[in-house]
């Protein structure tokens, strides 16, 4: 018996993971693929964002700054590769620049630090490849850049360490509730926790069902990023955002960790999670 049983051995389920093992408890991670971190853990901007567009009094807002600030640390203890590069989102109009202003105003009241407006020259100044016909331009200095991939087997790595059971290539089938807890049932073995923890990412819904909560759906979105070699990140200074609009924040342009630039993503809804 388990004390507590992990689905999904994502970024999320890792730390989750990561965090329990300073305790005395029995925890198991579970993860239906060959190694952790192979969905959407694995290929993502891994951009630390600041918090200032994250909606002020969400849940979001008041996390995302918090786990901003706990990354410095964690890679003093895990060296899995961060750096604080800081963020510029550019405007080009004017009704940009007002946009800016309002995403400045959410993320003081969320707490970020070092956040504010630049004139055009100043952050030219900063990013001399950006275009010269920005009126202005969003800067945050909270914002960093990890190796998202490491930084889960980072965390795997080091709960295991201390006592966690990984078991890979275990898809949870069905779940069912018992006197003292649940009864897991995978493709590989049966195990039993007093406590679960849904982390499956796009596939925590089904998990979720699996125990009669059906109150929620998640509709997959995919995006593409465009990848160059390593040594190209050298061309922006910082992490470069376009000014957030109806459909989302848009491209980015940024280096990854290890100096390869990359600019993305793009939106697709898709059928196959």
């Amino acid at each position: 018996m388990y004390d507590v049983a992990i689905i999904g051995a994502g970024v999320i389920g890792c730390a989750i993971a990561r965090e329990l093992s300073r305790y005395q408890l029995q925890v198991l991670l579970l993860e239906k693929d060959i190694d952790v971190g192979v969905g959407a853990t694995k290929a993502n901007s891994g951009i630390v964002h600041g918090g200032y567009t994250a909606t002020h009094g969400t849940l979001k807002g008041e996390l995302v700054v918090k786990g901003n600030r706990m990354y410095r640390q964690l890679e003093e203890e895990l060296n899995f590769g961060f750096r604080q590069t800081g963020s510029l989102v550019v405007a080009f109009t004017d009704e940009e620049r007002e946009i800016l202003a309002q995403l400045q105003a959410n993320g003081e009241k969320n707490g970020v630090q070092d956040l504010r407006i630049l004139q055009r020259e100043e952050a030219l100044a900063r990013e001399p490849a950006l275009n010269p016909a920005i009126v202005a331009a969003l800067y945050c200095g909270e914002t960093g850049i990890t190796s998202p991939y490491e930084f889960c087997i980072a965390l795997a790595e080091n709960a295991v360490a201390n006592g966690v059971t990984l078991a890979l290539n275990n898809e949870v089938k069905h779940i069912e509730s018992k006197a003292q807890g649940f009864q897991l049932v995978t493709g590989a073995d049966t195990y039993q926790a007093r406590y679960v923890i849904n982390a499956a990412g796009v596939y925590a819904d089904t998990i979720a069902a699996m125990v009669g909560a059906q109150n929620f759906t998640i509709l997959p979105r995919k995006g593409q990023y465009l990848l160059l070699s390593r040594g190209t990140g050298s061309l922006v200074n910082h992490v470069v955002f376009q000014t957030p609009g109806p459909q989302g924040k848009g491209v980015l342009v940024t280096s990854t960790y290890w100096g390869n630039l990359m600019l993305g993503p793009n939106a697709e809804d898709v059928t196959d999670r």
